[in-house]
């Protein structure tokens, strides 16, 4: 019989470097962070380095002396290459290559990475390599000599498995095509957006910090039946499921991609598309880890990147999850949103004060009607259920007598009646 072969693929030794401009600028958090974004794409963390200076250095991203640390880990750990804590530049990357002779990433290259891995639908697919190759696009040289001599690991998912070597004139076509199909996938979310606006069900997105809860709290819900994972970006492709609550109101919950601390701008950019069910939800609801001691700061972080992607007039419920693991009595609390609530996703503790919550901002958004209608018009009641809430509904000789809170489109017509 013949010798097997291995054909497994080797476990990358990384050690993970980062630099503190100034006091309290969360460096060693976000690398701990950076060390779990590893640990997702399957690396293993040999050491990590920071080194305190007045700014990151332009050409190699740390200093001289810190080269010569990070070199002599390298030695001491076998480890293959280095993650750096921030984008890189081509300059940056081809110098700690010269100096260090090991595969560089960086955080950018890590998250796309992590992307590829759990991009599962044809749009999502479409997204990370559009990312992707944006990235390289801009750092071929860099890239191919840090590259070059490796063929597996992280980098390497998706198109990456492609030639490095591929020319920037094929990479542009490429481009310019994977933007036409994402602009065709585009169209055809706008025409289901507007089927459902014309039902008049509202939408409601679900955000957060990466690892929050919002899968979880996404099954609780509607029993989505969604991957639930202990890592970061456990899921990236949006779910959207139809909810019905005991008034018959219909709503449909959209789960989004988790945000992240330094989220790359090529992701801002290539992910905007499914990103924008939150920018047409009608109700934000933000998911925040309260068991994390750096709840407040991931809050910050998840609200720029609202800011950033022009998502700031909407009403966000704050929804406080995990609150089986926290031990203190702290009240919940976010002057941002319209209504704070404390659940436990996973035990399904205070979600009906969370659905109250809904069902109130979703009132206040409704015009109340009071009035008699034809029985030729009884249609238009299935219509008050589905997007309204009827609160007296009375069948007598005259027709059927309705009080109920409807939208604003359902209320014209019925004024017409």
């Amino acid at each position: 019989m013949g010798e097997l072969i291995e054909t497994r693929e080797k476990t990358e030794k990384v050690i993970l470097v980062g630099v503190s401009v100034r006091d309290g600028d969360y460096t060693e958090k976000s690398l701990l962070e950076l060390k779990e974004l590893a640990h997702t794409a399957g690396a293993m963390v040999s050491g990590i380095i920071i080194q305190n200076r007045e700014t990151v250095s332009a050409s190699s991203y740390v200093g001289k002396g810190k080269l010569d640390e990070i070199a002599d880990m390298l030695q001491s750990t076998g480890a293959d290459g280095i993650i750096c804590d921030d984008e890189l530049t081509p300059a940056q990357m081809n110098n700690l290559h010269d100096a260090l002779n090991v595969k560089i990433m960086d955080r950018t290259m890590l998250i796309l990475d992590i992307f590829a891995k759990h991009a599962t639908t044809g749009e999502g697919k479409l997204q990370v390599e559009l990312a992707q190759l944006k990235y390289r696009a801009s750092r071929l040289i860099g890239a191919n000599s840090s590259l070059s001599r490796v063929s597996y690991g992280i980098g390497m998912r998706g198109p990456g498995e492609k030639k490095l070597e591929v020319d920037r004139r094929l990479i542009k076509n490429r481009i310019a095509e994977l933007n036409g199909q994402l602009k065709e996938v585009q169209r055809s979310r706008e025409v289901t957006r507007k089927l459902r606006e014309k039902g008049d069900i509202p939408v409601i997105a679900i955000v957060g910090y990466t690892n929050a809860g919002k899968s979880t709290l996404l099954n609780r819900l509607t029993g989505a039946g969604i991957l639930e994972a202990d890592m970061l970006f456990a899921t990236l492709d949006p779910t959207t499921r139809n909810y019905t609550f005991e008034s018959g109101q219909e709503v449909l919950f959209t789960d989004t991609v988790g945000f992240i601390r330094k989220l790359p701008h090529h992701l801002i950019e290539a992910f905007g598309s499914t990103l924008e069910e939150a920018k047409y939800a009608d109700i934000i609801l933000h998911v925040i880890d309260s068991s994390d001691i750096e709840a407040d700061v991931k809050m910050h972080v998840v609200y720029d990147t609202l800011r950033k992607l022009g998502i700031s007039d909407k009403p966000v419920i704050s929804v406080f999850n995990k609150s089986d693991m926290v031990f203190w009595n702290e009240p919940v609390h976010d002057t941002m949103a319209e209504e704070c609530v404390s659940i436990s996703a996973k035990t399904g503790e205070g979600i009906e004060k969370l659905l109250e919550a809904i069902e109130k901002i979703l009132r206040e958004r409704k015009v109340y009607y009071e009035g008699t209608l034809g029985y030729d018009n009884a249609g238009i009641i299935a219509r008050i259920r589905r997007s309204g809430q009827v609160l007296e509904e009375n069948y007598n000789e005259d027709g059927i007598q309705i009080k109920a809170y409807v939208s604003p489109e359902v209320f014209g017509i019925l004024s017409k009646q």
